[in-house]
């Protein structure tokens, strides 16, 4: 049973301080003044948490993260480093930390420390993946990936989640969230390429009223939103380099400063990150600042793409059904089906994948999908595929994902304007609507259903 906290620290006043706060929070406290002091403590016992200096008479800090790692791996070590010293902090995450303090120690800060390492499930041996479809499979990539996800879960350093669009960076960094002792407060995610580069200071570390032109109440940003949580800082990559500036500072210091304010803000977030570009060949084109790198990729977490987890289709491709079906009886994909999907390199990863399966199950009129069913656009026949588009200059045309979403926005009103009509002549009776419409009823109830007019 862990019990008790350890202080390993070799300067009087400093362990007496951390000893009257410790004792003020109702727990108790064991001390050690060097390396073989703790090693002692740690044969007969088993801290719930120890707080350890870096810098020992006869050792370092990183000798005893590596030996409670060892011999006492469900206790969180949390290491205690001189003022700005960013570069120890990150070797003492990297070597396996759970956190850290900067001296002089901020108080509230370390009761905030304590709080959240004494949440950790000392038990948790498998992560929770209930209802995340993303992370089905039974490839060695998804299992080495499981572990991961676990074993970070059980640390606060800061990771990188790297992978291509569509393999589920997102799906990760929520798992990480879920399984540690963070996943009462909130998770937020942020995409920063979606935020314009005027707005986002505002939006990360809020404004104060009259701050600019707009701003006619206090407004808490993102950071204070998630506190207690996880800040998800998706897209990192697109930050302005003036941000990344400010970001960065954030990250080091673990405050803010609200725009217009004078008063800066302790922050308690948790950050991941993650971008579907190499950061690596941005910090060399100098589009993102080389010391930001180094401190939000103290742990860098690969997503494999779906062409690197290929048997993980046939299980992915059943459950994703599962879960869209609109009725508990999901058809069945058939073995030329799978065969097909299976033959498909999915540029579009998982998400890909769920899109192809969502338009075969309202193409699907029977207990089977069918070949024709899931075949991705590069492998329809000529006349299969998509008009080309309308005639138009490059400077009338949206952007692409803006022209998508509005596109996206018409179809879905075409097709609920069109369900709407069929329903109301079959006085909603969904058998013969469905009947009118030359649809299967399952078709018809998943169609309902993605559109919101099941009532």
């Amino acid at each position: 049973m862990n019990t008790g906290v350890l202080i390993v620290d070799d300067e009087p006043d400093i362990v007496e301080l951390l000893d009257i706060t410790i004792s003020r929070m109702g727990l108790q406290t064991m001390r050690a003044g060097n390396l073989s002091e703790a090693f002692a403590v740690l044969s007969n016992n088993q801290p719930a948490l120890c707080l350890t200096d870096m810098k020992l008479p006869d050792g370092n800090g990183i000798d005893l993260i590596n030996h409670i790692q060892l011999h006492h791996p469900s206790t969180p070590v949390a290491m205690i480093t001189a003022f700005g010293s960013v570069e120890t902090a990150i070797n003492a995450l990297k070597a396996g930390a759970f956190d850290f303090l900067s001296k002089p120690v901020d108080l509230e800060r370390l009761r905030e420390l304590i709080s959240t390492a004494l949440r950790l499930d000392p038990h948790l041996e498998q992560p929770n993946l209930k209802g995340i479809a993303q992370l089905v499979g039974e490839s060695d990539q998804v299992r080495q990936l499981q572990k991961d996800i676990l074993k970070l879960s059980r640390s606060q350093a800061p990771v990188y989640i790297s992978g291509e669009s569509g393999s589920g960076k997102e799906i990760v960094a929520r798992l990480i969230h879920a399984n540690g002792p963070r996943n009462n407060g909130p998770f937020i995610p942020v995409n920063c390429g979606a935020i314009p580069p005027e707005l986002m200071e505002s939006e990360l570390f809020g404004h104060i009223k009259g701050s600019f032109t707009g701003a006619i109440e206090n407004k808490a940003g993102l950071f204070q939103a998630a506190r207690g949580g996880t800040l998800f800082l998706d897209e990192v990559a697109d930050l302005p380099l003036d941000m990344q500036v400010k970001l960065l500072r954030t990250i080091q210091e673990k405050t803010l400063r609200p725009v217009g304010s004078t008063e800066e803000v302790n922050t308690d977030v948790r950050i991941l990150s993650a971008t579907h570009k190499d950061l690596d060949e941005e910090v060399e084109g100098g589009r993102f600042r080389n010391d930001l790198f180094y401190r939000i990729n103290v742990i860098e977490l690969h997503v494999p793409s779906l062409r690197e987890r290929p048997s993980d289709i046939p299980l992915l491709a059943k459950h994703i059904l599962q879960r869209i079906a609109s009725d508990d009886s999901a058809p069945i994909l058939s073995a030329e089906a799978l065969e097909e999907l299976c033959s498909y390199d999915f540029p579009g990863n998982v998400r890909e994948l769920e899109n192809i399966l969502e338009r075969a199950l309202t193409l699907c009129d029977g207990e089977y999908i069918s070949a024709p069913d899931v075949q991705p656009p590069s492998h329809r026949r000529p006349h299969e595929r998509r008009p080309p588009a309308l005639n138009m200059s490059a400077s009338d045309a949206p952007p692409p994902q803006e022209a998508l979403g509005r596109l996206d926005k018409y179809m879905a009103d075409v097709e609920r304007n069109i369900l709407a009509d069929a329903m109301e002549q079959a006085r909603w009776n969904r058998t013969a609507a469905a009947k009118l419409l030359g649809i299967s009823l399952r078709s018809l109830r998943y169609r309902l259903k993605k559109l919101h007019l099941e009532d």
